[in-house]
């Protein structure tokens, strides 16, 4: 029977890309379908190459498992905390491999329908519950525009002690970006005050703390996850989900 490379490019790249996309929510992230995309468009160029002669050995399980890890790297970017999610891609691409064996003679159809029910179930089922959940975030300022990953925290219950409303918590590196100033200089809360326009101060309560106070200010053009609108600031004093993928803390502040 006649192969046709393109297809089978094709059709590695639609399987993939939704394997991708899957991972990507039962991890907790948002999808990212651009770098999903990228993923994908290996892993097809991958399953093209395992039918040319002289190629034919990629298609060994070893081989077969370093481009899975090649693809999720490619996907997921190359940080420890993204190792997870590559794990997640391998153990979902060798699950869906075993449904393909127990319905062979399916053809690709039935390939491209059963990952598409793994990404379904994932997208619609699990929404991100089975670990931590990351939600991205935008701030625009007098020009400046602040993009980071927030880990929406439900225990969070830091809110504004004027509005009532919860409050976003974010990084001494977002800080920084944001207004310009050093992050020493958030040591000392009251000193910020005297440099940052419209700042402000929060009480808050942390375990092992007793209390104290955080700078905090408003910002007008805040994005969170897809809802937008105006939001209290708060910053942290030091780096928030060191080593994590994430910023920031957000309760669904929006």
């Amino acid at each position: 029977m006649p192969v046709y490379l393109d297809l089978l490019i094709l059709l590695n790249f639609i399987v993939d890309l939704l394997l991708l996309v899957a991972t990507n929510r039962l991890s907790g992230h948002p999808n990212g379908v651009g770098r999903a995309a990228l993923g994908a468009l290996l892993g097809g160029v991958y399953g093209g190459a395992c039918v040319i002669p002289g190629l034919r050995f990629l298609a060994g399980t070893f081989w077969r498992v370093v481009f899975l890890g090649l693809i999720g790297m490619v996907a997921f970017g190359f940080r420890r905390y993204a190792m997870r999610r590559c794990v997640v891609f391998v153990l979902l691409s060798m699950a869906l491999g075993g449904v393909a064996v127990g319905l062979e003679g399916g053809g690709a159809s039935t390939l491209i329908l059963s990952a598409g029910a793994v990404c379904a179930m994932c997208l619609l089922g699990f929404r991100g519950k089975l670990g931590k959940q990351y939600v991205p975030v935008e701030i625009r300022s007098k020009g400046v525009t602040v993009r980071f990953m927030a880990l929406l925290d439900t225990g969070n219950a830091l809110v504004d002690p004027i509005s009532g409303k919860q409050v976003l918590v974010v990084s001494s590196r977002v800080f920084t970006q944001l207004t310009g100033l050093g992050k020493e200089i958030l040591e000392d809360p009251a000193k910020v005050m005297g440099e940052l326009e419209g700042g402000r101060l929060i009480p808050f309560h942390a375990v092992g703390r007793s209390g104290g106070l955080l700078a905090a200010k408003r910002y007008e053009e805040v994005r969170i996850g897809g809802r937008c609108g105006s939001c209290l600031v708060a910053f942290a004093p030091n780096e928030v989900g060191r080593g994590q993928p994430y910023e920031a803390l957000t309760g669904g502040v929006i």
